[in-house]
């Protein structure tokens, strides 16, 4: 059998266009099942001896790293790629090398790329953790970095940062159109490898799907299925999808290769596209031979047109890359993820300094000896004081990028609103200083992008010089209720 082509990630890194997923081990072990992780390692061997020799797994998918582990521990030679979702919180050197070195400890050895998700970019040691985790790449205790689940915005505060990210592992696929816009272009300008996921839409683009009708929520047995389901809901609903899946159909008969292969090919062509991850059930099953049949072809002019009108009339996911994890709607198998998410440590916590009245302390040693707060709430209102992009250990974040700038700002502005009780959508004024007018567009685009939904009255001025080395300055008021 063929080898899947392969493509250099890095110098030194050589992987097939074709990475294997193992999140469904998580789905195959839940319930209490386990999986013969002897078995699961011989599969992994299958695998690699195939020329699919690049495994992608995470800490929480249920007992996948323990399996590759086994599997290299035994002599396997292939890629690994793992994942650290740490909760929110103090990202210090103890907490971030323990956390990586749980993974480690598993697989017995240094992954490829050890990839960085963060649930809520609210908390701002999330540059902490990946600050750190250049450190160990610089001691050679890291091979390379990855980050999954980035939005635009915050790969871009990464990348501006100092921090070598190497890839960006997200949805990408015909449902899910996201990444094909400002994501790729910012990877393609500083040389990010997006890792995309989710091409196969849970196995709904495939042929056993074509003409059936919409399955109940209580039909669907697996967690990618659960998934899935939300994003055709979200792209336009079942009818269509439906017209997208006879199109492609179409396509698949006119080039003899299967639905699935034209759902992948058309992800894998994009230029900022270095590999797919297509999901395997080890133990259970293999589609090594089909997903082959991916290089056997290549899409045409026509066939793109053809898929082009098919999607007329559906609606694009909402928001960026990666927004399913951190706001409604909530596209992900466990469907509302609010709960979680409000379950987390705030960054700021209150004090009420006098009855009926909150303020909020970011731990600036200039607050106290100012006499002002971060963000102080009367009644329903909340007053949130002129703020830069100075991290909590007094750096600037993204010197020279005013558009960075502005996207740690409006964190650092909506954690204090969330610490009072408020939300980013109950804003109704902003006001923002530049120190050089010309860069009215870049912050005004990131202003745009977070409140889209509240759309505050806003005064944007350009000042004489702000203090210190900051090119933006916002403060803000909400209304609550």
């Amino acid at each position: 059998m063929p080898h899947p082509p392969r493509i250099a990630l890095a110098p030194g890194l050589d992987i097939p266009r074709i990475v294997t997923g193992l999140w469904q081990v998580a789905d195959q072990e839940r319930d209490g099942r386990t999986l013969d992780h002897a078995a699961a390692a011989a599969t992994l061997a299958d695998y690699a001896a195939a020329g699919f020799d690049a495994f992608d797994m995470a800490d929480h998918y249920g007992g996948a790293e323990d399996i590759a582990g086994l599997f290299r521990k035994q002599g396997g030679q292939a890629a690994l790629f793992t994942k650290w979702v740490p909760t929110p919180g103090p990202m210090t050197r103890d907490v971030v090398r323990a956390g990586v070195g749980r993974s480690l400890d598993r697989l017995g050895s240094i992954p490829e790329i050890m990839q960085f998700h963060w649930w809520s970019f609210r908390h701002p040691a999330w540059l902490d953790a990946l600050r750190e985790m250049a450190a160990m790449r610089a001691e050679g205790a890291l091979q390379h970095i990855g980050v999954t689940n980035f939005d635009t915005d915050h790969l871009r505060v990464a990348v501006r940062n100092g921090v070598p990210v190497l890839t960006n592992q997200l949805s990408f696929s015909l449902l899910d159109r996201r990444a094909a816009g400002d994501m790729s272009a910012f990877c393609l300008a500083h040389g990010v490898r997006i890792l995309a996921y989710g091409t196969l839409g849970g196995g709904f683009l495939s042929e056993r799907w074509v003409d059936l009708d919409e399955p109940a929520e209580s039909d669907i047995a697996d967690w990618s299925k659960m998934k899935y389901r939300r994003f055709i809901g979200a792209m336009g609903g079942w009818g269509v999808f439906q017209r997208l899946l006879r199109e492609v159909q179409a396509i698949a008969r006119r080039h003899g290769v299967s639905v699935s292969n034209v759902a992948t090919r058309w992800v894998l062509e994009h230029p900022a596209v270095g590999a797919v991850i297509v999901g395997a059930r080890l133990t259970e099953s293999e589609h090594r031979a089909d997903n082959l049949r991916l290089f056997s072809f290549a899409l045409d002019e026509e066939d793109r047109a053809r898929i082009e009108t098919a999607l007329h009339g559906s609606r694009p996911i909402p928001g960026d890359c990666g927004d399913e994890y951190r706001k409604p709607p909530y596209l992900t198998a466990a469907g509302d993820l609010s709960h979680h998410l409000d379950s987390l440590p705030k960054i700021y916590g209150t004090t009420e300094f006098r009855p009926g009245r909150l303020r909020v302390d970011s731990g600036s040693v200039w607050e106290g000896l100012c006499g002002y707060s971060r963000a102080v709430r009367v009644g329903d209102r909340i007053l949130v004081s002129g703020t830069t992009a100075t991290h909590t250990d007094g750096s600037v974040v993204c010197p020279g990028d005013p558009g960075g700038q502005a996207v740690y700002i409006l964190d650092k502005i909506a954690a204090a609103i969330e610490a009072l009780g408020g939300t980013i959508d109950d804003v109704v004024q902003t006001r923002i200083w530049l120190r050089d007018a010309n860069h009215w567009e870049p912050v005004g685009r990131v202003h745009g992008r977070v409140f889209a939904t509240a759309r505050p009255a806003n005064t944007l001025v350009e000042v004489g010089r702000l203090v210190g080395d900051y090119l933006v300055e916002i403060e803000a008021e909400a209304i609550v209720g």
